[in-house]
């Protein structure tokens, strides 16, 4: 009997009981063999119900993160997994591997990082269980300011495959958040390493971290109000696999033909911003007051800003307005 080959049995009917006898006809192996298996894999974290008649089932509580389960559902060919039930940081452990000359394609998968990273130097709020947190080393042959490119490309994937799976309207606010609800169930960290200062791209990591159950507890007080989940409730059997999956299929579709820019229009229709009144954000600086008019084809936001003048903008942050006030004064326009 080829190893797992119970599990698969068992995942591909998942919901419902398959008797011993049906297992081991299916597997031409004894009824025996069949538990002793069911055994083991209870033993190494599996979650599987005993039912009426010796029959088995996959519980709906069961959701591991596992090389196996992803590759069930992955398309994309060549790539190389590396899954993890909790590491410091997924961009962290890429980019050394990296640098030691890791191929193009190499994919790091986790439950849970203990010392996982945001933009501008925020801690990334990563928990045990409930989160997908993976990371893909790309060697594209690009300009450095072209690696804005795979953010958005990654955005543009992640909400076409929550929305697929979880049958929800995503959202994105400019230029790497992905929304649920109104909530933040995605961040996206790009980081590239340059040839010298000026140099060609020796590499670019990119980064995705989706919460896809609420933690047990809910998120810290401090996120309540910003941070979603992509399933209100626990989501479907083997979602987090069945997830990274279906983002890494489609971030890779996106990649192979990067310059064409065929996510443009995916991105662009699923913006929060356009429209709004925000604020941009830049590190040191008091925010600016603006409103949201378009985005280019490179992904810059087009701006008006409040004496009138237009801005193109391509680093920083944004901010939705409320309606009367915010920080740094009322809103105007």
């Amino acid at each position: 009997m080829a190893k797992d080959a119970v599990l698969e049995l068992l995942w591909r009917s998942r919901g419902c009981f398959l008797s011993g006898e049906e297992l081991a006809r299916r597997l031409s192996v004894s009824p025996a063999a069949v538990r002793e298996e069911v055994e083991r894999l209870r033993a190494v974290g599996y979650l599987i119900d005993a039912g009426p008649q010796d029959g088995f089932c996959l519980s709906p509580e069961e959701d591991r993160l596992s090389e196996a389960e992803i590759r069930k559902t992955l398309q994309s060919p060549g790539l190389v997994l590396q899954v993890f039930p909790s590491i410091s940081s997924t961009n962290t452990v890429l980019k050394a591997l990296a640098a030691d000359g890791a191929p193009e394609g190499t994919v790091i998968v986790a439950g849970e990082q203990t010392q996982g990273r945001g933009r501008m130097g925020r801690r990334f709020y990563s928990p045990a269980g409930t989160g997908l947190y993976m990371s893909i080393l790309l060697r594209p042959k690009i300009e450095p300011a072209e690696a804005t490119k795979l953010t958005v490309c990654a955005a543009a994937a992640v909400a076409e495959a929550i929305e697929d799976l979880a049958g929800v309207s995503a959202g994105i606010k400019w230029v790497n958040d992905v929304l649920v609800r109104g909530k933040k169930v995605c961040g996206i960290l790009t980081e590239a390493s340059l040839g010298g200062e000026n140099g060609p791209v020796n590499y670019v990591v990119t980064g995705i971290g989706i919460n896809v159950r609420p933690p047990a507890g809910d998120f810290p007080e401090e996120l309540r109000e910003i941070a979603g989940a992509v399933f209100e409730e626990k989501g479907p059997p083997a979602a987090r696999c069945r997830l990274a999956a279906a983002v890494l299929d489609r971030f890779l579709g996106y990649y192979r033909h990067l310059g064409a820019g065929d996510f443009y229009e995916s991105y662009r229709k699923r913006s929060v911003v356009l429209g709004k009144d925000i604020w941009l954000l830049s590190p040191g600086k008091d925010p600016v007051p603006a409103k949201a008019l378009d985005i280019d084809r490179d992904f810059a936001l087009l701006v008006r800003l409040a004496d009138g003048g237009l801005r193109r903008v391509q680093t920083g942050e944004v901010r939705i307005r409320p309606a009367k006030a915010g920080p740094g004064g009322p809103a105007w326009g």
